[in-house]
């Protein structure tokens, strides 16, 4: 049996103001972006880790979908530690962590044509994640054509900030850019060739089966590999380059 999960990384991706002051202040402002951020975080490794099931059970394998794991339902996707209080920590602290969802369980040795199912399943997840942000992307630029939305400064120099001082359209432009923002990390993370991260299993599909021993190897160290690329700056490296170019081409025209 093999597992598949989601992975978050926390420091380099911020969403809106200051970690720093969350730690000094817990003013209702905070406490909405905080519940926006975990909304967003929920539904999109929920998406993620269902992508993995559904495709898996596309491929022949009903592991996952008997565990119910074909599903937007949080309780079936929600790890309390790596979905719940490690991204609390990491929000009010701006502590550099990693977070997960409940990884999802799949059988190859059930896949028709397996390389070709490794590739898909270990992509998929990613691949909702970018449509989510793509979606959200969408709708923000429908808030800029109507001005609900205007360009502002960012954490990536440019972002989006209402217009108005309507509570509904501070919240829509706030829950979008959380969306867009979350979703556009989580596909890049989850992308890094690193085990566990999926990004690794599509790169094992890619190469010629004489590596795959090697990349199964790798996985025993995993974590290791993981925490060494958090507090080398792999990760912070990758998300300086990535990120500017996301928000550059979200707001292209605008």
């Amino acid at each position: 049996m093999t597992l598949f999960r989601s992975w978050c990384y926390f420091r380099e991706v911020h969403w809106n103001g200051s970690h720093g002051n969350r730690r000094h202040s817990l003013d209702s402002n905070v406490i909405v972006q905080f519940i926006f951020y975990m909304v967003a975080l929920i539904f999109s490794l929920s998406v993620h880790e269902s992508a993995h099931a559904w495709t898996s059970n596309y491929f022949g394998d009903d592991l996952a979908r008997l565990q119910g794991r074909i599903s937007l339902n949080p309780v079936a996707h929600v790890d309390p530690i790596g979905t719940l209080l490690f991204p609390a920590i990491a929000f009010f602290t701006g502590a550099p962590l990693i977070g997960w969802a409940k990884p999802t369980p799949v059988n190859p040795f059930r896949w028709r044509n397996k390389r070709v199912a490794n590739f898909w399943v270990s992509i998929a997840g990613v691949i909702c994640n970018f449509m989510i942000a793509i979606v959200a992307g969408i709708l923000l630029r429908i808030l800029l054509a109507t001005n609900v939305a205007g360009l502002g400064l960012g954490r990536y120099g440019i972002g989006a900030e209402a217009t108005t001082h309507s509570i509904v359209a501070e919240g829509a432009v706030e829950f979008l850019m959380i969306f867009f923002t979350l979703n556009v990390a989580l596909g890049v993370f989850n992308l890094i060739p690193i085990p566990p991260l999926d990004g690794s299993k599509v790169l094992q599909s890619l190469l010629p089966a004489s590596f795959e021993s090697g990349i199964e190897a790798l996985e025993r160290f995993g974590f290791i590999l993981l925490i060494l690329a958090m507090f080398t700056g792999v990760f912070r490296g990758i998300f300086n380059l990535v990120m500017p170019i996301a928000f550059r081409l979200l707001f292209i025209g605008a």
